[in-house]
């Protein structure tokens, strides 16, 4: 059974692929100072989970393309939107690989990098990453009402299976 916060990473992600629909390149790729645009906010968010979850936790870089453009840090660029959103969906299916060995203790250990442990827990870490998630759900909606987009959806959407609370008995 997978983790309640897994669930939640992957409601957050469905959201933020929700947020995103119908936007086309022209749009993701405009900036509006001195925010990032869309398509920089999807490789941000993948170049996130590829140092988290494929990098630190697997050893695997999916995508250098995302750390080059989009890793924290980095200035602002304004890459095309289906090279992010393949690097994403690549990059989040690799992560998957991660999440499906996560047990209750595996989220109070350190990953590792160069040989020592990283500040915060796998839990942690994964908080900030659902949480780093609503943070550009609402910036890219931002973008969208400046673009004049004016029939945005809806948040947080329907819970359905995927995010409900689901007490241990």
């Amino acid at each position: 059974m997978v983790h309640p916060l897994v669930s939640q990473l992957r409601f957050a992600r469905g959201e933020f692929q929700r947020s995103l629909e119908g936007i086309t390149d022209e749009e993701a790729r405009k900036r509006f100072m001195p925010m990032n645009c869309i398509s920089w906010m999807v490789g941000h968010l993948a170049a996130q989970e590829q140092r988290y979850w494929c990098d630190l936790a697997q050893g695997e870089v999916v995508s250098q393309r995302v750390y080059d453009l989009t890793a924290y840090g980095k200035p602002g660029t304004t890459p095309p939107l289906e090279d992010m959103w393949a690097d994403w969906t690549a990059i989040t299916a690799q992560a998957d690989v991660f999440f499906e060995t996560l047990t209750l203790d595996r989220l109070r250990e350190l990953l590792l990098h160069r040989g020592k442990p990283v500040d915060e827990s796998i839990g942690t870490m994964l908080q900030r990453n659902i949480y780093h998630y609503w943070y550009h759900i609402g910036e890219s909606q931002a973008v969208c009402q400046m673009l004049g987009h004016t029939d945005l959806p809806e948040f947080v959407g329907d819970f359905g299976e995927d995010a409900a609370y689901r007490p241990e008995r």
